[in-house]
This record gives structure tokens, C-alpha cells and sequence, in this order.
């Protein structure tokens, strides 16, 4: 099915919905799209992350097996 197509199949059913909730869905979709959450992140979260990238870069990485032993007792 090419784009057209799809967008007026969607619009045909968005049209025809009563459902509140599935226009609200719809509607968070869309605005999520045209939202960058980096922006509304703080700048330590934003620091915390960037920190994260560049061990990760660097290979200093914890295993997931690994991390899971050690916190198992308080899951």
C-alpha cells in the first residue's frame, strides 16, 4: 500500500470513530512527533547521559548477567 493510500484509509477511520481515547492516542502520537524531549531534559540528566555514552564508547560496560547477580537480592 503506498502513502496515500494509508493516510486516507486512517483518516476514513478517524473520521468515523467515536472513541475519545483513540482520538487522544492519535492526537499524543502527533504531538510527540514534533516534540525533542532532549530539550525538556535537565542538564544533569542530559550530563548523566552524555557520561554514560562515552563509557560505553570506551567499552567500560557491565555485562547484564552480571549486573543481574549482584542486584538479585533486592528484586
Amino acid at each position: 500500500m503506498d502513502v496515500q493510500t494509508e493516510k486516507i484509509a486512517l483518516a476514513k477511520r478517524i473520521l468515523e470513530t467515536e472513541d475519545e481515547a483513540v482520538l487522544l492516542q492519535i492526537k499524543e502520537v502527533f504531538d510527540s512527533n514534533e516534540k525533542d524531549f532532549w530539550t525538556d531534559l535537565p542538564d544533569h540528566v542530559k550530563a548523566g547521559i552524555e557520561r554514560g555514552r562515552k563509557q560505553a564508547a570506551e567499552g567500560k560496560l557491565t555485562p547484564h548477567d552480571e549486573v543481574m547477580k549482584k542486584y538479585a537480592k533486592y528484586l
